[in-house]
Order: structure tokens, then sequence, then C-alpha cells
């Protein structure tokens, strides 16, 4: 059994429309999926990605509205990182993000480029050695050359970063390539996960943090997954049914959730591939809430309206 990279990052925002306005217009993410929170029906789950939704390029958000500003610290993911196909990309994103006022960190080399969203998320690009095949949105105003091609990886805090955990690489399958860095690349996509010693101040799980990380697995193999993790000392949940794919969560030995998630059935299994994230889709076993829900829920702007036609608020439904 291999797993194929990233399948998805879930994080948490405390404003929705300036969520959506930041990951879809600014960064040219596809909204692919409005819906909720499975757990929390009356919290929206929004999905960014490439044209179709595929695992890889998944980045996607819990809305809590009254969430406080959250802080990273030991056991929790604090920076995600992009792939860009070239140093002319490096350039325009500097440029675009510099006309947004997003204040930008070159490194050293000038090979990567750190800036953080609205709410204070860590996010990097960086060049693409990976022969990945490309994972694009369509973003009217950014060139096909230029857009972000999906995951390359993640850091997290976490103590004791120079011991090997063989949960990553005997039952996971990553190799570790240095004290705290460990990469996946078996499967049909590569991935890095490296650890960098934790702040002394405490987390704060809020607006602004990572919740969890999902990697992908393959729709046949996701029960006997479940069993390797318990053979190997983890506690999994049962499997749980998201609707998009199927669900397996545990935590990794320094703390970070983990979730494994099928790439199966995908997000046209209830909206038409050419209008994925315009309308608000309820899981079944929520619909009947939907008056309810509907009122509740911040009106949002989907940005690829706005490109071909007026701008107006939507409704949760349009």
């Amino acid at each position: 059994m291999q797993l194929d990279g990233i399948h998805h990052i879930t994080a948490i925002t405390a404003d929705a429309p300036r969520n959506v306005d930041f990951y879809a217009r600014v960064l040219g993410l596809r909204m692919v999926k409005k819906t909720v929170n499975f757990d929390a029906p009356d919290v929206y789950h929004l999905y960014f990605g490439d044209e179709r939704g595929a695992p890889g390029s998944l980045l996607t958000f819990f809305e809590f509205p009254d969430a406080a500003p959250g802080r990273a610290a030991d056991g929790m993911v604090h920076l995600l990182r992009w792939r860009i196909a070239s140093q002319d990309a490096l350039a325009f994103w500097a440029e675009r993000l510099a006309r947004e006022g997003v204040e930008l960190d070159w490194t050293a080399e000038q090979q990567t480029l750190l800036f953080r969203d609205p709410e204070g998320l860590e996010l990097e690009l960086a060049l693409d050695t990976s022969g990945d095949a490309p994972l694009t949105a369509q973003a009217q105003d950014i060139p096909p050359e230029y857009a972000l091609l999906g995951f390359d990886g993640v850091r997290v805090y976490g103590a004791g970063r120079e011991n090997e955990h063989r949960v990553l690489t005997d039952a996971m399958g990553f190799t570790m390539t240095a004290p705290g860095e460990y990469t996946l690349g078996a499967g049909s996509r590569h991935a890095t996960y490296t650890y960098d010693d934790p702040p002394p101040a405490g987390g704060l799980q809020g607006a602004g943090t990572v919740h969890h990380i999902a990697w992908c697995d393959r729709d046949a193999e996701h029960a006997a997954w479940r069993d390797r993790l318990i053979q190997a000392g983890q506690a999994p949940t049962p499997i749980i049914d998201r609707q998009y794919f199927l669900s397996i969560y545990f935590r990794e030995p320094r703390g970070v959730l983990f979730e494994l998630a099928t790439p199966s059935p995908g997000f046209a299994i209830d909206e038409d591939p050419e209008h994925l994230g315009e309308a608000l889709r309820l899981p079944p076993q929520h619909e009947h809430l939907r008056a309810q829900l509907e009122p509740l829920l911040t009106p949002l702007q989907n940005p690829r309206a706005a490109q071909h036609g007026p701008a107006r608020a939507t409704s949760p439904e349009g």
C-alpha cells in the first residue's frame, strides 16, 4: 500500500468573505465546494483547489465567525508550501501579492516566497522539482504558466525532531531524509513533511491555524490502512463518510491531527463539474435543515461569477 501525497489541508477562518476573496481571487484557486461542517452544520466548510478539486490541490476552511486569532505551536502545522513552475512565476506572485498589500519575505537564495494570509497563516511558494502532474485552476487574470501547481508539503512544530518516527516511516511509507525532514515519494504524488523546533508559547486553535492534514490513500485500500495503523500502535477512528471521500483520523506521534482520505467519489457527485462551488451543498443527513441553516451562513460572493457579470453578494444558495 502506498499514499499518493497530500489529499487536503483544513484550516480555520473567522471571516469567510475575506477568506474566499484571498484564496479564490488573489491566489486564483477555484472554490470547488461550498458546504458545511458535517459535525457542526451551522458552520461553513469551504474547499479551494484546481479545476476539478483533485487531491493534492485542496485547501479547506471551517468558518467560525467568532473565532479568536490562533497561534501555531508544538504539535501543529504552521506553514503550507505550494509549487510554482519558474522564477518568472515567483516574480509574478511577488508583484501581485505586493499590489494586494501582502508583506513578503524572500529566502536568501530567492528560491521561495514567504507570506501570510489575512489571518496570519504562513504560506510559501517554491519552485517545483517534483515531476508530478500540475494541479492548476483557471483564474481569469492569472496566466496559466504562473498558476499554483498543487501542494508540495507542510512544516510543523514538533519537539525532539531528530528522533525518527516509525509511524511515519514504517507504517505510512515516509522516508526520513534528514533530522526532522520526511518525504513521501513512492505513490503518484510527492510530498514533504518537516518538523521545526516549537516556540515556547503554547498553541491556540483559532483563526489562521491549521486543523488537520489529510493524506491520500486509495479507494480499495482504505480499510486496510486502518488495520495497519492499529498494528502500529495508533488509535484511528472508524471509517467516516464525508460524502466526497471516506476518512480515517488519528494523531501522529508529535500531536498533529492526520487524516487518510480516499480520492473518490470526488466533488462532482452532487454538482455539475462546470459549476463547482456555486451553490450551497448539504450532506444528505442535513438537507432537512436547509431552511434553518441558510439564514445563519454568511453571504458569499463567488469570484468567478463576478468575473462574468456585475459583482454582487450572493445568498448561501448562490
